[in-house]
């Protein structure tokens, strides 16, 4: 262990039989840049795929709650229940073990990151099993729970790995949120998706906001702190993370443990509310992730954790423990390794982890079905013999 100008330290390690150094940036610091030139990076390529992500902006609205609005504006019911935020231009960063080889934007703009925020809730639960307060993801959350929320004959089957695959069907009402109405299918109508017979758990994964909520609150009570305070306490400030990113639940959604109220927080901005955070910070979670949940030489996530969140859930190869998987699949980017895993969020946010190449890359409000051609570009960058 050394560190340089008492800035960063590096880490060595053997990966494939080859000698890494990571770089873990410290707070308040510029971040260390290297020229892709080092790596062998085509210099050319990587600004080309750069280039690609600022022309391909999202395009919906920068008035974030119009845009929330329209985009799902077929939910009956659906309305604004948390913060928003107007967003900023494209953002992003690409690092090279833990070094910046591009970045375009403004990195230290806070922004809503949306469905983003589901990939930190999953880790709240990994924290939870790695400090006993959880003793399996295969237990039945009515074990911890009691309150009615996982009762009766449906809710009392779902486990915690249900609720972090999204495949709980947890079924009944939330902060006003109706499990139902939140993304119902393309056809029918409200009779048809009110009465229908919630599938049974583990079967079947479904998107569903009202679902990660339940999740949030499960694990609110859990803790007896609320999620923000966590992530603060075990990940933010050990990775030396910015005092901007925000945490937020909807306006009414209160609960009480140890007689303290508490705000229960969501895992997306699907009505407003969820992570705030700056592109800088975005990156940083995802260099934890690419090395193994160590920072420095400080364990803050088991890797036993990290195998378990990235492993393929049954209804959905692309999907795990609330991270987006490259595997062959509905959503696989052809040509790119399947060890890939991402965390992705309403309207363009991404954190991809590619292990492979030691890569993290988070990209800002590019149109969503781009993704797969920027991060073909990148690639194409690293292909330089």
């Amino acid at each position: 262990m050394k560190f340089l100008a008492g800035l960063f330290l590096l880490v060595s390690f053997s990966v494939i039989g080859q000698s890494q150094s990571y770089y873990f940036p410290e707070r308040n610091t510029a971040w260390e840049q290297k020229s892709p030139k080092e790596y062998n990076i085509d210099t050319f390529k990587l600004q080309e795929a750069v280039s690609f992500a600022e022309s391909n902006e999202y395009s919906g609205s920068r008035d974030l709650r119009i845009a929330i609005l329209k985009g799902f504006e077929r939910e009956p019911f659906h309305e604004i229940l948390g913060p928003t935020k107007k967003r900023g231009a494209p953002a992003g960063m690409i690092l090279k073990n833990g070094r910046v080889i591009a970045q375009w934007g403004d990195t230290k703009r806070v922004d809503m990151t949306f469905s983003v925020t589901k990939s930190f809730l999953s880790t709240m639960a990994g924290l939870a099993l790695d400090n006993g307060l959880i003793t399996s993801t295969n237990d039945k959350v009515g074990q911890y729970i009691w309150d009615g929320t996982f009762e009766g004959s449906h809710n009392s089957k779902i486990t915690w790995e249900h609720l972090l695959q999204q495949n709980s069907a947890w079924s009944g009402e939330l902060w006003g949120g109706k499990d139902w109405a939140d993304r119902p299918p393309k056809e029918g109508g409200i009779d048809d998706w009110k009465f229908e017979t919630p599938k049974e758990p583990g079967t079947v994964m479904e998107y569903n906001d009202v679902r990660v909520n339940a999740l949030a609150y499960a694990l609110t009570h859990v803790w007896r702190k609320p999620m923000p305070v966590v992530l603060k306490e075990h990940i933010m400030d050990k990775i030396g993370a910015s005092t901007t990113w925000r945490w937020y639940g909807y306006d009414h959604a209160w609960t009480e443990v140890d007689g303290m109220k508490m705000k229960s927080v969501t895992g997306g901005g699907h009505s407003g509310a969820g992570l705030f955070i700056s592109t800088e910070d975005m990156a940083r979670f995802g260099l934890l992730f690419l090395n193994d949940g160590k920072w420095k030489q400080e364990r803050l996530i088991s890797e036993d954790w990290i195998k378990m969140a990235i492993a393929p859930s049954k209804p959905n190869v692309n999907y795990g423990y609330m991270w987006w998987l490259n595997k062959k699949g509905d959503r696989h980017w052809e040509g790119l390794s399947e060890n890939i895993f991402y965390a992705a969020g309403f309207g363009g946010n991404f954190i991809v982890v590619d292990k492979e190449n030691d890569l993290v890359v988070v990209t800002r409000w590019l149109e969503p079905t781009k993704v797969g051609d920027f991060m073909t570009r990148v690639n194409a960058a690293l292909r330089y013999n």
